[in-house]
């Protein structure tokens, strides 16, 4: 797959597809576009038939954002 379009917001990252599972486990391919540049965090979804765009982003294993993780940008930046 490729290539990808760059994001109109930063225009630095690109769109790239993230594909989900329905409740009742159907896959659904596509459902979200994010783009690459962990600063930007643009975000395209559909939820319910709904186009949502840029709702806040979630991350997992209790961070408020994807700064803090390891390899974040907070890291890159005090480990060079």
């Amino acid at each position: 797959m490729g290539p990808f379009a760059k994001c109109r917001q930063c225009g630095d990252g690109d769109l790239v597809p993230l594909s989900d599972f329905s409740n009742q486990g159907a896959s659904l391919m596509y459902k979200a576009w994010v783009c690459t540049n962990i600063d930007c965090g643009y975000n395209v979804k559909i939820r319910s038939g709904e186009i949502v765009v840029n709702e806040p982003i979630t991350y997992a294993a209790g961070r408020s954002n994807l700064k803090d993780m390891p390899g974040g940008p907070a890291m890159r930046r005090n480990h060079r």
